[in-house]
């Protein structure tokens, strides 16, 4: 029996970070991005596993982020409405990638079974949308009140990511080469921020522990400011990272120094941004918990 009524069903993409094992505990579906490897098309958590993706990257070999196919989507949600009677659709945010753009307009066919929600979320944040939309299912919400609380919760969550080089920006054309150049020479960690749809520069670090102690000041202030306070049961804190995970363990005992209590999770980086950004990356993200 699955874990969720028969009336709404929850479908994310692997960008939540959420696994094929974890969607199968949690009752809900999840369409792995594809990616371009040379000229072979591999799927997030099928075909390409974090292993394989980081040994690919760190060998030069050029790889394009894409987004699934029409056919994928529509083939998934129609298996998934013989079961159903509504779906909740939460992609990656709009801002980031087309597939939401096309998911709301293969929705139309749908009449209204099929929800899909821009709100603007990726990874750690985008996987935190999911469980409150299993929590709202329980709730007894419908797939269009589901849609449009989420939508309304969108800016209630942040990220800081802090770089470990800048090479991956350089390759991908989103800084020039001599901007790369200085912060290599200079070693600088630059840190990243995603308030609703876009990547943003937020502040350039000296060191990693510079960074660090930028990105817990940066989310603080968010918690007090923005989200009503830095309190364990107003807040999800999160911790993500690409490749290093002992290093993001023990970034996540610093945090845990600075919010004691606080509920913490740890997670990879979707692949689909660790693309852009590289190896040896680390964030700290937050949600507002939903009453």
């Amino acid at each position: 029996m699955n874990q969720l009524s028969g009336r709404v069903a929850v479908i994310t993409d692997s960008n939540s970070g959420i696994t094929q094992a974890q969607a199968k505990e949690l009752g809900i579906r999840v369409l792995p991005m594809p990616f371009m490897i040379g000229e072979e098309t591999y799927f997030e958590d099928i075909t390409l596993t974090q292993e394989e993706f980081y040994e690919r990257l760190e060998g030069g070999a050029d790889m394009v982020t894409s987004q699934p196919s029409p056919e994928s989507v529509l083939t998934l949600w129609k298996e998934t409405l013989q079961e159903y009677d509504e779906i909740v659709h939460i992609p990656m945010s709009s801002g980031l990638s087309g597939s939401c753009q096309s998911a709301l307009m293969l929705a139309g066919d749908f009449e209204g079974r099929v929800q899909v929600v821009n709100n603007q979320r990726i990874s750690v944040t985008q996987r935190q949308s999911v469980l409150d939309a299993l929590l709202l299912v329980k709730r007894g919400m419908s797939a269009s009140e589901i849609k449009a609380f989420l939508e309304k919760d969108k800016f209630n969550s942040s990220i800081y990511i802090m770089l470990d080089t800048l090479y991956y920006l350089k390759k991908g054309g989103r800084i020039t080469p001599a901007a790369a150049a200085i912060g290599t020479i200079l070693r600088l960690k630059p840190v990243l921020q995603i308030q609703g749809e876009r990547l943003d520069a937020f502040a350039k670090a000296r060191t990693a522990g510079q960074g660090k102690s930028i990105m817990i000041n940066a989310i603080r202030n968010d918690m007090e400011n923005r989200f009503g306070g830095a309190h364990a049961d107003n807040i999800w804190l999160e911790v993500a990272y690409t490749k290093d995970r002992e290093t993001a363990e023990q970034f996540a005992q610093e945090l845990l120094k600075e919010f004691p209590g606080f509920d913490m999770v740890i997670n990879p980086l979707s692949l689909s941004v660790a693309c852009h950004i590289g190896p040896g990356s680390l964030a700290v993200a937050c949600c507002k918990k939903i009453r």
